[in-house]
């Protein structure tokens, strides 16, 4: 599941629309739209802010080994 698909599913479990969540979570309704949509560049703090109203937050986790690494 995306990031995006999951913010919009708690919204909308939440029966709350962006507009609410959006005040709810202290961020603009442009920015919510955005991270609903996917948008690939995101301010890591307010996503927090929207992803905390629902006692998540972002954070590292490891890629499976398809994915490039680097070697460091």
């Amino acid at each position: 599941m995306t990031l995006s698909d999951f913010v919009k599913n708690k919204r909308n479990n939440a029966k709350l629309t962006q507009p609410e969540l959006a005040e709810k979570a202290g961020v603009g309704l442009r920015f919510l739209r955005d991270l609903e949509q996917g948008k690939p560049t995101l301010r890591i703090d307010k996503v927090n802010q929207v992803l905390q109203l629902f006692g998540h937050e972002l954070g590292p986790v490891k890629i499976s080994p398809d994915e490039k690494n680097i070697n460091l």
